[in-house]
């Protein structure tokens, strides 16, 4: 039996049974296609575009470090380690919810 993979983001496991999606680290639509992707839980990747707009993500947050430094994302990833790691649950709020620092 493998490893279950590491969430890049929160360094839990991702459970083949849990809801998991690839993250495009430029987006698409913004030179990345082709380029790195990663493999996340859909809760970590779910609040990455609640948090930031495609520009954003392009142009500052395209590395795993630099998502991992947005104060509302560290928020995030300390709330979400003391979850199991098949944990799903809607993600609150949008960017526009968001008050912008």
């Amino acid at each position: 039996m493998t490893e279950p993979p590491i969430c890049p983001l929160c360094d839990r496991p991702i459970p083949q049974d849990a809801k998991q999606s690839l993250h495009h680290l430029t987006p698409k639509l913004r030179g990345g296609k082709g380029g790195p992707v990663v493999l996340l839980h859909q809760i970590c990747h779910n609040e990455i575009h609640a948090t930031l707009s495609e520009a954003e993500l392009a142009r500052s947050y395209n590395t795993v470090d630099a998502l991992r430094a947005h104060p509302r994302l560290a928020a995030f990833l300390a709330w979400i380690a003391k979850r199991p790691a098949d944990f799903h649950a809607k993600t609150a709020g949008g960017r526009r919810a968001w008050k912008r620092r």
